[in-house]
């Protein structure tokens, strides 16, 4: 995957990388955002329905092998599970598709975390929240711009489990059937056991790998189950702006079940090689006009071969 040519983008990325790490700190090989995480493997079996909104390989195949990263928040690669700043919780899917006729490996992403709200549209925007927040004038940056407000004031709880979590991809994508209709949709997480947090006093007692010990312990009991959900937009539905949300009463379908069985070998190796991709660049899967897909792949980009150079 190349770097964008576009040299704005590309400048903004390489900023938002740098405040990134401002603020959080620098951490040679590991990424200035959601650093701490951990690699799990599984598959992905679809359903009918996918099959019929998405061409796509891994929505018509009987099952897909996948890699999930689950991750906290802030660029600290030590922040205890426990910490408040930990929230909103992370989770990447990569689903590994056969290889392309001319033998080069094939996947496709979804980037997601534990709130359906981001603080702006674009990252240029963000870049300006960071500022702020690096200069300690966020407080009067906020009143003044509702969406960074509102993600600001939405709960965000921490989980019992990183398997027990609702994750949400805030950008729209379109669906494309092999008849070519396109559907807009924005992906959605649940887990078959159920969405738990724990209480904020009872946070207080938890050790801080708590996450990363559970998810270990239930895969070792057996395979941890969610499903991807797909709310499907209906006309007049904004489709680029992350921070614009719709109706809760919007249609919701079931793409498939994610069963999750193994932790990945060498898992602090390749958690630092392996490099998500928010755009999904696959035939029957394509990005929305959305600015913020194309800012956070330059960014995830540029994250990923630093770790590699590290």
């Amino acid at each position: 995957m190349p770097l964008p040519s576009d040299e704005v983008l590309l400048k903004t990325a390489q900023e938002l990388f740098s405040q990134m790490q401002t603020l959080s700190g620098k951490y040679p090989g590991k990424r200035p955002a959601h650093s701490k995480g951990i690699l799990l493997e599984g598959t992905f079996q679809p359903t009918p329905e996918a099959g019929k909104l998405s061409k796509a390989t891994h929505f018509n195949s009987p099952s897909t092998p996948i890699f999930v990263r689950f991750s906290n928040s802030t660029g600290i690669p030590t922040i205890a599970d426990n910490d408040s700043n930990a929230d909103p919780r992370g989770m990447g899917i990569r689903f590994t598709l056969p290889s392309t006729s001319d033998g080069k490996r094939s996947h496709t992403d979804i980037v997601m975390h534990s709130t359906p709200f981001f603080p702006t549209r674009t990252g240029g925007e963000f870049l300006e929240v960071l500022h702020h927040l690096i200069a300690g004038t966020i407080g009067d940056y906020l009143p003044t711009h509702p969406a960074a407000l509102a993600f600001v004031q939405a709960p965000k709880p921490a989980p019992v489990s990183y398997a027990q979590e609702e994750y949400f991809s805030v950008s729209a994508f379109k669906l494309i059937a092999e008849d070519g209709k396109v559907t807009f949709v924005r992906y959605k997480v649940v887990p078959t056991l159920g969405v738990e947090f724990v209480d904020a006093e009872a946070l207080k007692e938890k050790d801080a790998e708590y996450l990363q010990t559970d998810i270990k312990e239930r895969i070792a009991s057996g395979p941890v189950s969610l499903k991807l959900l797909a709310q499907i937009a209906e006309e007049g539905d904004v489709t680029d702006d992350c921070t614009v949300h719709w109706p809760e009463s919007r249609k919701v379908v079931e793409l498939g079940t994610m069963e999750i069985n193994k932790v990945t070998d060498d898992n602090a190796a390749r958690q630092k090689t392996i490099i998500f991709d928010p755009i999904p660049r696959v035939p029957g899967v394509a990005p929305s006009d959305d600015p913020l897909l194309e800012m956070r792949a330059a960014l995830y980009l540029l994250s990923g071969r630093e770790r590699r150079a590290a």
